[in-house]
Parts: structure tokens; sequence; C-alpha cells
């Protein structure tokens, strides 16, 4: 079965979304001393200077994907991953206060760029480095999963439940279809915790119950799946990584 990738219109309503979801992160930045910084984020092997790293870094990343909207020149999200990890990897040791005003000065960046982008160069057709044929509607899709994730891994207090609920339901829905497409041979139905359906894998194999943040949380590998039951009490069904 083939799970489109999610969208989300260019709207005054996603805009606000996008920085709202900004702001929550940036707030939490300003306590942050330099020994916060070297200290280890959610996600493992990365500090949290890692993830802030990630985050500044991708901004222009996606900005060239938008320029490639704009402008019909095929400009790639990142020359190989290679080149993307050695990025991240060069501005983690970074002071705190220099991340933060680097992960604020690209989010403002990125906030302008999206708003000014001409309605034309919103059905243009690009590629992010995940290899799906979408339009820019996509990336939108991409910075809100990014900011949310990414500032639970910071472990500041700021987890999967604090996400509000539009966004975690885009970013689940987000996850959840590409762990799909990655895999055929994981069959299941993800359910929340009043038994509404969530997305299913494949056709056939057990029912996986939680809360839509637990479920998050387990999609994204960052946790082992605590919170979630099956109808039987069987394991739950292996995940193929996630990006």
């Amino acid at each position: 079965m083939t799970h489109p990738m999610k969208h989300l219109p260019a709207t005054e309503d996603t805009f606000r979304e996008l920085a709202g979801a900004a702001d929550r992160l940036l707030t939490d930045l300003d306590r942050l001393t330099d020994a916060d910084i070297a200290a280890p984020s959610r996600l493992s092997g990365w500090t949290r200077g890692h993830v802030l790293s990630h985050l500044a870094a991708q901004v222009p990343a996606l900005e060239r994907l938008l320029e490639w909207a704009r402008t019909g020149v095929e400009r790639p999200q990142y020359a190989d991953l290679r080149a993307r990890d050695a990025e991240i990897e060069a501005g983690a040791g970074r002071p705190a206060a220099e991340l933060a005003a680097e992960v604020r000065r690209t989010a403002a960046h990125f906030q302008q760029a999206v708003e000014n982008l001409s309605e034309p160069a919103w059905k243009a057709v690009i590629r992010p480095f995940t290899g799906e044929l979408c339009t820019p509607e996509r990336i939108l899709v991409i910075r809100l999963r990014e900011l949310e994730v990414h500032h639970a891994d910071l472990d500041l207090g700021y987890g999967f439940a604090d996400i509000p609920d539009a966004a975690l339901r885009t970013i689940t829905e987000d996850v959840a279809g590409h762990l799909a497409q990655a895999t055929a041979a994981t069959t299941f139905e993800l359910r929340d915790e009043q038994g509404a359906p969530i997305h299913r894998f494949g056709t056939g194999g057990p029912t996986v119950t939680g809360t839509r943040p637990d479920v998050l949380a387990w999609l994204t590998g960052r946790s082992a799946g605590e919170g979630l039951t099956t109808a039987d009490g069987a394991a739950l069904p292996a995940l193929p990584g996630w990006i």
C-alpha cells in the first residue's frame, strides 16, 4: 500500500503553527548554559549542542528546496548525508548563547521565507533528500516535525505530551507514513487510547494501542514502546529505523 507523504497548506493558520512551535523552543533556549549544551540529549549519540546545530543548519537546507521551487533550478537539500552530519558536528560545540542565537536567527529567516514564497512556487515539484516528489507544502510538515520532535529531544521539560494536538496529529501521520513506505513486511494497526484509528501498516497483524504522544515516541525511536499495548499482550511489532 502506498502512503502519500503528509503536506500542510500554505495558509496563515499553518504559518502561525510553525511560529508557535519555534517560539516554544526558543523560550526554553534562553536558560541554557555551556554545560547544558554539552550534556546528552534524549537522542542517542547527540548532545544538546548537536540537536541545536542540526535545527540551525536545517534551515538553509530547506531554503534550498524553496529556492528550487521558486526558480525551477534544482537545488538539493544536502550534497549528501555525510556533508549534513559533518555540518552538525562542526557546530555542536559552540557556546550556548551562540547556538541559541543561531537557532533564533534561522527560525526567523525560515518563517519569512515561507510567508513570502509566491503562489506559483507552492505548486512546484521538488525532491527532499528522503527521495519523495512533493510540493513545498511538504517542507512545512518537515519543519514542524523537526521543531517539535527535537524540542522534546533537548530534555528541557518539554515532551511529546506537550505538543499541541493538531501538530501532534500531523507529525504522527507523517512519521507513520514514512515508516509504512520503508517496509512492507511489518503489518499492524495503530489506535489511540479511545480506540480511534491512527494508522494502518499493511493488512492484518496486531492492534497497537496507546496515547498519541506514546505512539509518536515509539514511532520515532524515542521509546521502546512504553505505554503501548497489544490486544493479546504480544510483543510490539519491529519498526524500521526512522530518519
